[in-house]
């Protein structure tokens, strides 16, 4: 595939990424949803063209989402993981182990998080009252549940990228002139 294919599809994946990511301003409920849903659009970047493209893509979502997303919060939870994570997985799913990978994705998961809230609280200025609205513990249980939840969000993303080789693969691939 020419480069000039690969960049227009970067650019329109780019490209709804951050409508996606625009939309936090007009749902602000959705701080963690939408960084989620606007990820999956590096799926098939990374599936067509490398995972290469995908990081570069990341990027230029990333900077989109700093200088566009009205809610801050959502740009860091998409900068600092769900925007690489969807590239992410195109690495990890080459180690061989299983048990390993997953204690890899835990890991960078738990930095992340644990990344996003002291940016959150130092940087974004939100005050630590509202993490520790159970007590002191509540950072801890938090951080227990989200790990819960990051488990079945590998899964869903896992399924979608399984869709994804299923029913759009090929009709990219013809689109993109590939095969």
């Amino acid at each position: 595939m020419k480069n000039s294919m690969k960049a227009a599809l970067c650019g329109i994946l780019a490209a709804l990424s951050a409508v996606v990511m625009f939309f936090t301003g007009i749902i602000p409920i959705a701080t963690l949803a939408l960084p989620a849903i606007a990820g999956c659009f590096l799926i098939p970047v990374v599936a067509e063209i490398g995972v290469p493209w995908g990081f570069g893509t990341f990027a230029v979502c990333g900077a989109l989402s700093f200088l566009l997303a009205p809610d801050r919060e959502a740009a860091l939870f998409y900068v600092l993981f769900f925007g690489y994570y969807p590239v992410l997985i195109g690495v990890l799913d080459r180690v061989g182990n299983q048990a390993f990978r997953y204690v890899l994705k835990l890991l960078i998961f738990n930095a992340a998080i644990v990344a996003e809230t002291l940016l959150a609280v130092f940087v974004l200025g939100i005050p630590w009252e509202t993490i520790e609205f159970l007590g002191k513990a509540t950072p801890l249980v938090l951080l227990l549940l989200a790990n819960l939840v990051f488990v079945l969000y590998d899964r869903a993303l896992n399924g979608l990228i399984a869709l994804y080789f299923r029913k759009f693969s090929r009709q990219v691939r013809r689109l993109l002139k590939l095969k």
